[in-house]
């Protein structure tokens, strides 16, 4: 199969090229470079025989020329915030939906029928919340005052109860996503879908959640927090663990992802699909930290108690989905990852 994988050149990409190259398909790369991804600017190393194309998705010619003989598009290029890109919004919203809107227009023209696209478990929001007097609720937003006093569970609108956090299933998209970065990616998937329908073609987007592993991008706030404690043990500090540490999420190895992606070219369906890909294990920020502490001997994490407004508690999302259609099993546990990780090389930093 003749792949075109868009976002090549980054973190998760990379991973997905060599997958796919050593399972025998023609790969070509499709990377902008951009410097908040690219601090040097220069493409990374990539197996033999990949093809490396120095381009914008925002660049109508450079897509044309990109798509040509290609069977599947996987589109990973994206722009990631962290907490400060409203500030940033026309650049995300450029990025992440004018280049999929100039994308999917070109597949359209070259007839290329599917489309495999890195989505995210932000567009979530949060966690599915219950209240053990009224069920099911959507609470509202935590405010400054409260987590300023350190309560920082949610809390029931009606009872002020505090609530159990569940994971969320494919069908609970936040209304509406709760940050910029959420709003481009979500917008992403309504333009695969539109773009499914129209043409005929497939679909697939794999919500990542939080994606750790080696190759992680070094004191990046883009790679999320997995890459902020790693680059923390890297100097032999202390990870600084933001509101009590209990906040949960769950954390995929990129190994796992890719092999989630090559388990998704194998799916036939028609039209748009969305998988959560995740390990299915919840665990806290705080047990992150000291796993990967502990795996290199650094000091104990430090609990701040600082936080951001914005931040969600807890989001996690269950994979079954995945499991069932896609055949897919994660295969890196919790403990084994974290500890490997500890160790592995970053991108642009210590080893």
């Amino acid at each position: 199969m003749r792949v075109l994988v868009t976002g090549g050149a980054g973190f998760i990409g990379r991973h997905l090229v060599a997958e796919l190259a050593a399972a025998g398909h023609e790969v070509r790369v499709l990377d902008a470079l951009l410097p908040e991804s690219h601090p040097g600017g220069a493409p990374p190393e990539l197996p033999a025989g990949v093809e490396f194309v120095h381009g914008d998705l925002r660049d109508a010619d450079a897509v044309d020329r990109a798509l040509r003989g290609v069977d599947l598009v996987s589109h990973q290029a994206a722009v990631v915030g962290r907490g400060r890109e409203v500030l940033d919004a026309a650049h995300h919203v450029s990025c992440n939906d004018l280049g999929t809107a100039v994308l999917v227009a070109a597949m359209a023209r070259r007839e290329v029928p599917r489309l495999l696209m890195a989505g995210t478990v932000a567009i979530y929001g949060d966690s599915r919340y219950d209240c053990p007097v009224h069920g099911r609720v959507r609470p509202e937003r935590r405010s400054r005052a409260d987590l300023a006093a350190g309560r920082f569970e949610p809390r029931c609108g009606q009872c002020g109860a505090e609530l159990v956090a569940s994971a969320v299933t494919e069908e609970d998209v936040a209304d509406p996503p709760r940050n910029i970065y959420a709003v481009s990616k979500f917008a992403q998937e309504l333009l695969a879908g539109t773009w499914a329908r129209e043409t005929g073609g497939q679909a697939v987007v794999l919500r990542y959640h939080n994606v750790y592993g080696p190759h992680i991008p070094y004191q990046s706030p883009y790679s999320g927090v997995a890459a902020v404690f790693r680059s923390a043990v890297a100097r032999g500090q202390a990870p600084e663990v933001y509101e009590d540490g209990g906040s949960l999420r769950d954390f995929v190895h990129v190994r796992d992802v890719a092999a989630a992606h090559t388990a998704a070219l194998a799916w036939t369906g028609g039209g748009f699909r969305a998988f959560n890909i995740a390990s299915g294990v919840p665990r806290s920020i705080g047990e992150v930290a000291a796993a990967l502490a502990a795996a290199v001997g650094a000091p104990e994490p430090v609990v701040t108690g600082r936080f951001r407004i914005g931040d969600v508690r807890h989001i996690v999302a269950a994979p079954a989905r995945a499991l069932r259609e896609l055949a897919w099993r994660p295969a890196v546990d919790f403990e084994t990852g974290m500890k490997e990780f500890a160790t592995a090389p970053m991108r642009g930093g210590p080893s």
